[in-house]
């Protein structure tokens, strides 16, 4: 299946997946961008940066095989398999992410923006019932085990 096929499939996990790859960049970035604020905010730049690495091993599976990571990190990543979980991570990434403007309103905003976006589609691929797929061009049916 090619890229342009997965997004024309209407699945909502393809949709989150890729825009949780937006979200790696993006926490990456404003992580980075708002660090160097002398307050408070450095502590949710430092969690948007940790966040980015974080969705790195939950959005692309590939990663997991070719890093060298502990069992219990791998344990904690592959219980955001499921369309919920990952809706729920999201979520609460949203929130830490949301909690930085009652000190000052910076560009991490946008980052809450677009978790909650990834958040409310992977809500609604568990709600319309669909089944996670992972985009292959990320990782996932079946890319990881070619490696190996």
């Amino acid at each position: 299946m090619t890229l342009a096929e997965e997004f024309r499939s209407r699945n909502f996990s393809i949709y989150g997946q890729w825009t949780g790859v937006l979200c790696i960049i993006l926490c990456f970035a404003l992580g980075i961008a708002n660090i160097f604020h002398f307050n408070i905010i450095i502590l949710f730049s430092v969690i948007c940066l940790v966040c980015s690495f974080i969705i790195l091993f939950i959005e692309i599976p590939l990663l997991l095989r070719i890093c060298p990571t502990s069992a219990g990190f791998d344990s904690f990543i592959r219980k955001f398999e499921t369309n919920y979980m990952r809706a729920a991570i999201y979520l609460v990434m949203s929130i830490i992410q949301w909690l930085s403007i009652i000190k000052d309103a910076t560009s991490l905003i946008a980052a809450a923006i677009v978790l909650l976006l990834a958040a409310i589609f992977y809500a609604l691929a568990g709600v319309k019932g669909q089944g996670f797929v992972g985009s292959k061009t990320l990782g996932g049916q079946g890319v990881a085990q070619m490696i190996i």
